[in-house]
């Protein structure tokens, strides 16, 4: 298998360490250790305090699993398996889902892995694109058009990486319609979900909607706990859960023991844990509205629907990759140009989970004001 060069983790690697302004970040600020354990209930601090560190369950902890599935409807333990990272548990359902011959509808732009995997198993991969000036929403009747009778999987990702887009809950019965009537794997990658700004735009999972529907969950976005390299795959395909698990065997094997344990915590910790992210992002949105309205003849701006990023475009005639090269270099500011996408417009990334935004958004004004001189 030949899987090309991931864009976005190749210039992540570059400057996420070494920039002091993470103005391009996916996920929430994350928690302190000391403020995690502060939020166990009598049992979990006693499972972290006696806590042995050998091999763990190569599905997960079944109390973890447990607390996993409590986050669905229709899902039990048995319909969760853990993975180090949402990314492991991408790798392993593409692999196991897909082969050469195969189709896949995959919205874009979007994660990569979602589409690259898919096409070095040999499958062919449509990239459904959304579109900017229609406000990045999903176009139900595009998805339809692209169906053909050997697509096996269809890849949806709400709220959306990077624009933050967002479907509304009869746009993602549509999409589980079509799913079904194409009797196809129906792939839900839900890292933001939990956080919509307003209680009415919460979805329920895709697993919950449909036996051949899967759901990605991660303790990295909304749960603000992106070191603990903990994801999940639910469904109510539990064969399907069984040969993913097969395929882990390959990989991870298992989760690290404290990581479970941690991720436990801020499961039962569910509401404290989601305010302090959703606190983070509003008022971090409120500054972005602020600054794109003060800046309106440079970028254009589609405020997010939901999640912790948007995709703003910047309207000069500058190249994006060069405009964000010169801010990280001058100001220590880093953006997310669209090419890590492949994207051909002239957008960028911004996160809103970082608490020093007004800090970072300074510097982005000062090199403005350079850059304009």
């Amino acid at each position: 298998m030949h899987i090309p060069d991931f864009k976005l983790e190749r210039y992540f690697a570059r400057w996420e360490f070494v920039a002091p302004y993470m103005l391009s970040s996916s996920d929430v600020d994350g928690y302190q250790m000391s403020d995690l354990l502060a939020l166990a209930d009598p049992e979990c601090r006693e499972l972290w305090q006696n806590l042995p560190l050998g091999y763990t369950e190569s599905a997960g902890h079944p109390l973890l699993r447990q607390q996993i599935a409590r986050l669905y409807q229709h899902i039990s333990t048995e319909n969760v398996l853990t993975f180090s990272g949402g990314e492991e548990a991408i790798f392993a359902l593409t692999n196991v889902l897909l082969q050469q011959g195969d189709h896949a509808i995959v919205t874009w732009p979007g994660y990569q892995s979602l589409y690259s995997i898919a096409q070095a198993t040999g499958a062919e991969v449509t990239l459904l694109e959304l579109q900017e000036e229609q406000g990045w929403q999903l176009d139900v009747a595009a998805l339809r058009k692209a169906l053909r009778p050997d697509t096996r999987l269809i890849v949806i990702n709400f709220p959306h990486n990077p624009t933050g887009a967002h479907l509304d809950r009869q746009t993602l019965d549509e999409v589980v319609a079509i799913a079904q009537e194409a009797n196809a794997y129906l792939f839900s990658d839900e890292s933001y979900r939990f956080l919509e700004y307003q209680p009415e735009q919460t979805l329920p999972g895709a697993a919950d909607l449909s036996r051949k529907a899967i759901s990605l969950g991660v303790m990295s976005k909304s749960f603000a706990l992106a070191g603990l390299r903990i994801g999940w795959l639910a469904t109510q395909d539990t064969t399907l859960l069984q040969r993913v698990a097969a395929f882990k065997d390959y990989l991870s094997i298992c989760n690290s023991a404290p990581s479970e344990i941690l991720a436990l915590i801020a499961l039962r910790a569910h509401s404290q844990i989601i305010s302090r992210s959703l606190d983070i992002i509003q008022s971090n949105r409120l500054l972005l509205n602020h600054f794109f309205r003060q800046w309106s003849d440079t970028f254009s701006w589609h405020p997010p629907q939901a999640g912790s990023i948007a995709f703003p475009r910047l309207r000069t005639n500058q190249p994006i990759a060069k405009f964000a090269q010169q801010l990280v270099q001058k100001e220590g500011v880093m953006l997310l140009p669209g090419t890590v996408y492949d994207h051909p417009g002239n957008n960028f990334r911004i996160g809103l989970g970082r608490k020093n935004m007004p800090e970072a958004l300074s510097r982005v004004e000062h090199f403005l004001q350079q850059h304009r001189t």
